[in-house]
C-alpha cells in the first residue's frame, strides 16, 4: 500500500472546507493517530457552529465527500436556483422528506439550494408543518454558512442575501 507523503495533502491547515453531513468547518491541524494498530494521518476539522471536532483520515477525505468551499460561479448558480420555480413532487411527505434530507447532506450547494427553494413558503402560502420547517431551516442554515464563508461576510448578511434571492422567486413564479 503506497502511503501519501504529507506534502501531497489535498487540504491545508487553516482552510475552510465543507463536510457533507455537517456543513462548513475549518481544518485546525493534521495529526498522526494510531487506531487498531495502524498509523493514520487525519485532518482535524472544527465546526464552530456545532461546537464539534471531526477527525477525517487524509487518505479518505475526498472519498467521504469533504471538499473545498464553492467558487463564486457555483454560488451564483445556487442563488439563481433559489429564484427558480419550486419543483414539488406529488409523493408522500415522508418520501419527499427523505429526498430533501439527502440533498441537504449531499454537501452539493446546488442540491441544498434546490431543497431551500422547494421548501420555502411565501406569506401568501399555507403554513409549513414542523418537520417541513425544520428541514427548511436546516437547508437554509447550511447554505448561509457556506455563502458567508465564500464571500467572507457574517451569517446574518448571508441570510439577507438568500432572502433577497428567495424574494425574486415570488416574482418569477
Amino acid at each position: 500500500m503506497a502511503k501519501k507523503a504529507s506534502a501531497e495533502l489535498a487540504f491545508e491547515v487553516g482552510q475552510s472546507v465543507v463536510y457533507p453531513a455537517h456543513g462548513v468547518g475549518k481544518i485546525t491541524s493534521v495529526e498522526k493517530q494510531t487506531v487498531a494498530g495502524m498509523d493514520l494521518e487525519v485532518y482535524v476539522v472544527s465546526f464552530d457552529q456545532d461546537k464539534m471536532i471531526l477527525r477525517v483520515p487524509t487518505n479518505r477525505a475526498e472519498a467521504s465527500g469533504m471538499r473545498a468551499l464553492a467558487g463564486s460561479k457555483l454560488v451564483d448558480d445556487a442563488l439563481k436556483t433559489l429564484g427558480g420555480r419550486a419543483r414539488i413532487k406529488r409523493t408522500m411527505w415522508s418520501r419527499r422528506a427523505q429526498e430533501y434530507e439527502a440533498k441537504i447532506n449531499s454537501g452539493d450547494l446546488i442540491s441544498i439550494a434546490e431543497a431551500v427553494r422547494d421548501l420555502h413558503r411565501g406569506e401568501d402560502q399555507p403554513e409549513q408543518s414542523y418537520s417541513e420547517r425544520q428541514l427548511y431551516e436546516n437547508a437554509l442554515d447550511r447554505m448561509a454558512r457556506e455563502l458567508a464563508a465564500v464571500e467572507n461576510i457574517d451569517k446574518d448578511d448571508a441570510m439577507e442575501k438568500l432572502a433577497q434571492s428567495l424574494a425574486k422567486k415570488k416574482v418569477a413564479a
